[in-house]
């Protein structure tokens, strides 16, 4: 393992008040604004509209949640990078990566019907995939870099090269672009200026989530009020709420 916890604790950008606590519901926050977009306007009153369906809104009204969901997934764009911190830091601190990797996974398949539901309206699909197998498929990635890099730091490469390959072939939330930036974010551990440029450039397809790196910078590194299942259970359940407010509210 890297021992770059106690280098990095010395380095900050701007004041570090955040624990890793704090981190996580500013993130789950923002997911679940995003989602409420996603799932109960873009695929709600905007869908309906668009098909004509008997439970559209007026042109009015949906034209207003149109212009209210940019919004509110402009403001979603800042969960993502906050839970690859987040999974790099628990990379680095988790007693077990073992167990670690088994709850992403888990958890992962747990919220495939939950997300194929909310997202596509149906209870398998098989073309798009929920986040948490982007995060499982970014912890396996940094940790075969970490081992790999044991024999020789240049063979790192593969595993990384690996990683962005099933991310871009599995198609996941976010898919080969996540990968890369939980890479970004593994590499410059122990650089906050680096990281938090070269994590800009990775998102430059989505400009607004670089904001995400303000509270990144102003972590104090403690973990903070233990909360270890609030993010693998809120994911699955959120999800499956808002699908079904949707389906009460417009059948889809």
């Amino acid at each position: 393992m890297f021992s770059y916890k106690s280098v990095y604790r010395e380095k900050n950008l701007l004041p570090p008040v955040f624990t890793g606590s704090t981190l996580k519901l500013f993130a789950l926050v923002f997911m679940l604004i995003d989602h409420i977009g996603a799932v109960i306007l873009e695929h709600g009153v905007i869908y309906s509209y668009n098909r004509q369906l008997p439970a559209a809104l007026s042109y009015p009204v949906s034209l207003f949640c149109s212009q209210i969901d940019q919004v509110l997934r402009g403001v979603g764009r800042l969960a993502f990078p906050i839970f690859c911190f987040l999974l790099v830091e628990g990379f680095f601190h988790t007693s077990n990566r073992k167990k670690y990797a088994f709850r992403l996974f888990l958890f992962a398949l747990i919220s495939e019907i939950p997300f194929d539901l909310a997202f596509n309206s149906s209870i398998l699909e098989f073309s798009y995939q929920n986040v948490m197998f982007t995060l499982l498929f970014g912890l396996l990635t940094i940790w075969g870099m970490e081992r790999s890099r044991l024999s020789h730091p240049l063979l790192s490469i593969l595993p990384a090269a690996a990683g962005i390959l099933v991310g871009w072939l599995f198609q996941a939330d976010y898919d080969w672009r996540g990968i890369v930036l939980i890479i970004v974010l593994y590499v410059f551990y122990q650089y906050p200026l680096e990281k938090t440029i070269v994590g800009c450039l990775c998102l430059l397809w989505e400009p607004l989530a670089c904001l995400a790196f303000i509270p990144l910078n102003m972590y104090n590194h403690q973990k903070g009020q233990g909360m270890k299942y609030l993010f693998y259970l809120f994911y699955p359940v959120h999800l499956l709420i808002l699908f079904c407010i949707r389906y009460t509210i417009f059948q889809i």
